[in-house]
């Protein structure tokens, strides 16, 4: 005969006393041990916090443990508010057993009063559901609990819309379905919480909703939930990746109204922001802020700045910080030294690239992947493959995969270096090892065969990617269609052309200017200039080639009248062909068109082409058309810029002469453009000009503070007083000049 049952009031005694006194006599209580006996532990005895994790972590690998005692456990757990226990019982619950988010449910709703549990359990369930990304159980079991009459409380809306917007970055959808949770939570009179609109404003700014950020961001405010740094920094972010730097700056500004103060994440943000423009010396004047603030600069700061000067070809600053890093006592890391290399590279200095590596070394920091994948592409770059070689060798060495990001690095070196056969075998060689040539690896290859004329070759290649289920992308397409108008295959080229939108691919500038190309080569004007409107339609602004390739087609047509038009729109686009002269316009237009010319003088002032300009200004002239105010000051403003401060002064006496009021801008350009040659009698003379022009009463102290640091030589404070002056309204004004601004000087 079979034992009889174990009597479970006495098991349970039994395992309580071995919890409690003799832990060492559990193992041999565990075989014999039942749910029954289990069940009257957790609902009869008196537990306490201790005993009950006591039980747990003995109980919970042994078979006794089954479903429903696991729930028992669950709502003692939230009961004694040991919610982090809890939370890992509820993961375990949902991931090892097979019934549905209804079942478990209903399990935990039947044990509910048996165990004198409350509304947490379900929390605790629906925020596990949420951190398995399991959102339709999370929001099921939300569902279900409001239904059934329990109160799911702001934990249990948080976690849901906190793994919808983890799990779903930069969706509309997602965004759509997080909206419709929290009108939910608003609807069942869940107030929302701090941690609530974070969520949501996190979830509109990675979408690019910043109004919708803000507007939740007001929505705090007017149901006193104040926005604190964490909300200002989840905008300023997005605003800085997004580069609206303005934006960012104000939110700095309101954060100190509300007396929020930033930390080092939010000027990190925004200097990494003006790092990404290349406006170093910004973030120069945000460093200082930062340390009226106590904020010092961490290693992330220095990265991006040191990034940054890389980026605008400032390697002595770089390698300035780099130094000022180890005097502040922090030390540069993998990322520090791997950016300044990339930085050499990107210039071809590979041998200061070496010597930072051997400096990195000095200082016992090894290479990564990234560190030899950069240094591989730099020889790359400029064809020495055998140098290229030896760090790939030396990167297999000390352990590192080259990745295909590595092998792309050589297939575009020997590609550039014209030599397609051994660009061929890079690929061979991936696949041996491993690795998968990607749609850069085949476009590269591609590229080449059709710069070579190969195309039966690159369209081989393209098939050949295919069959790997790689899709080509836009660069694919644009250097197959540049190879088929090489070789006058218009038809060709055309139907590629729909291949390519019919893929869903947006075909750019070099493709629409490629095809645009080879109509007019063939003298199909109509068909380029249907291929330029619909390149404006679809967003993409024509460059100079572009309006070149055209400018010629028309010009070879004897179509001078829309040449001309289309030459008047480049200027006006502020920019300026290499191989197209501007002589045509000049002497086409008639006296009103004269007055667009305006527009040329200012392309050829901000490109630095002053000469240009001043042909443009002379032949205004010679066509007795005067020019107006406001080509003398872009001119003087332009001369200015560029260094030639003689010709600026006298266009600027011509201007006075002339009887034209100069704008404050060009003044303030050329005062300081003399203080710093030292033109002094020059100077004096514009100073007295500008005075003399100013007769109202009210500016008379404005004047004396004026010539009295002028006198003294504080050109700065004079600068500044005219700035002021001018924005009061007590200086004229020389209309409207859209060269600069005061605020960019």
């Amino acid at each position: 005969m079979p034992p009889p049952n174990p009597n479970p009031t006495l098991l349970a005694t039994k395992a309580i006393t071995y919890l409690t006194r003799h832990p060492q006599n559990l193992p041999s209580l565990a075989t014999h041990f039942t749910p029954d006996a289990a069940t009257h532990l957790l609902l009869t005895s008196q537990l306490t916090k201790p005993l009950l994790l006591k039980f747990f972590y003995w109980a919970h690998p042994h078979i006794f443990f089954t479903p429903h005692i696991k729930i028992l456990t669950l709502h003692i757990l939230t009961r004694f508010h040991l919610f982090k226990t809890a939370q890992t019982l509820a993961h375990n619950l949902i991931t090892t057993n097979t019934t549905t988010s209804s079942t478990l449910f209903h399990h935990i709703k039947e044990t509910y009063h048996t165990t004198n549990s409350s509304s947490a359990v379900f929390d605790l369930l629906i925020k596990s559901y949420s951190q398995l990304n399991l959102i339709d159980n999370a929001i099921h079991t939300l569902h279900l609990a409001t239904r059934h009459g329990f109160s799911p409380g702001v934990l249990s809306y948080n976690s849901i819309l906190d793994s919808i917007i983890r799990s779903g970055p930069h969706s509309l959808l997602s965004i759509q379905q997080a909206n419709r949770v929290f009108c939910d939570m608003v609807r069942n009179n869940v107030s929302p919480n701090i941690y609530t609109y974070n969520v949501m404003i996190r979830g509109m700014v990675s979408v690019g909703r910043f109004d919708s950020g803000l507007h939740f961001m007001n929505e705090m405010e007017t149901k006193g939930c104040l926005p604190n740094v964490v909300t200002y920094n989840t905008m300023i972010s997005g605003y800085c990746k997004e580069n609206k730097l303005d934006e960012a700056f104000g939110l700095l500004k309101i954060m100190g109204g509300k007396r929020v103060e930033a930390n080092l994440i939010s000027y990190n943000a925004v200097i990494n922001g003006l790092c990404g423009q290349g406006r170093m010396n910004e973030t120069m004047e945000v460093i200082e802020e930062m340390s009226l603030k106590g904020l010092s600069p961490d290693c992330v700061t220095y990265n991006t700045l040191v990034n940054g000067f890389c980026k605008d070809g400032n390697f002595h600053q770089a390698l300035v910080l780099l130094h000022e890093m180890s005097g502040k006592g922090l030390s540069p890391n993998v990322v520090t030294y791997t950016t300044l290399i990339n930085g050499m590279c990107k210039v071809k200095n590979l041998s200061r690239a070496m010597e930072i590596l051997s400096l990195m070394r000095d200082r016992g920091l090894s290479p990564n992947e990234r560190t030899y994948t950069t240094l591989v592409d730099g020889f790359c770059r400029q064809g020495l493959m055998n140098e290229a070689y030896k760090v790939l060798s030396e990167m297999v060495d000390s352990g590192f995969v080259p990745s295909v990001v590595t092998y792309n690095a050589l297939v575009n070196g020997f590609c550039c270096l014209g030599r397609v056969e051994e660009a061929v075998g890079v690929l061979k060689d991936m696949v041996e090892r491993g690795l998968f040539p990607d749609v850069v690896s085949y476009s590269t290859v591609i590229s080449l065969f059709c710069r070579n004329g190969e195309l039966g070759k690159a369209f081989q290649m393209k098939l050949e990617m295919v069959e790997k289920r790689i899709l080509p992308d836009a660069v694919t397409y644009s250097s197959l269609i540049q190879g088929l108008c090489c070789q006058r295959k218009l038809s060709e080229a055309f139907d590629l052309f729909q291949e390519m939108l019919g893929r869903g691919l947006s075909p750019d500038e070099v493709t629409y200017t490629t095809l645009m190309n080879g109509y007019c080569v063939e003298g199909e004007l109509s068909k380029a200039l249907d291929l330029h409107d619909e390149m404006m339609q679809k967003g993409f602004l024509p460059d100079v080639v572009t309006y070149s390739v055209l400018i010629n087609g028309l010009n070879k047509k004897a179509r001078t009248r829309e040449a001309k038009k289309l030459l008047l729109k480049l200027f006006y686009d502020e920019s300026v062909p290499n191989d197209v002269t501007y002589e045509t316009l000049i002497e086409n237009c008639s006296g009103n068109e004269f007055k667009s010319v305006v527009g040329l003088v200012k392309g050829f002032c901000m490109k630095g082409l002053m000469d240009e300009a001043d042909r443009v200004f002379e032949t205004m002239h010679q066509r007795n058309f005067k020019p107006d105010g406001t080509v003398y000051n872009l001119i003087i403003h332009g001369h200015c810029r560029h260094g030639n401060v003689r010709k600026a002064y006298n266009m600027y006496t011509e201007m006075v002469h002339c009887g034209f009021v100069s704008h404050m801008v060009t003044v303030i350009a050329l005062i300081k453009a003399l203080s710093k040659e030292g033109m002094n009698d020059e100077l004096s003379s514009v100073m007295q000009n500008i005075l003399n022009s100013c007769t109202l009463n009210d500016a008379e102290l404005s004047k004396a503070l004026v010539r009295i640091n002028f006198k003294e030589g504080h050109m700065d404070v004079v600068l500044n007083l005219l700035t002021e002056m001018a924005n009061n309204g007590l200086l004229p004004d020389g209309g409207d000049y859209s060269c600069a601004s005061a605020s960019a000087l």
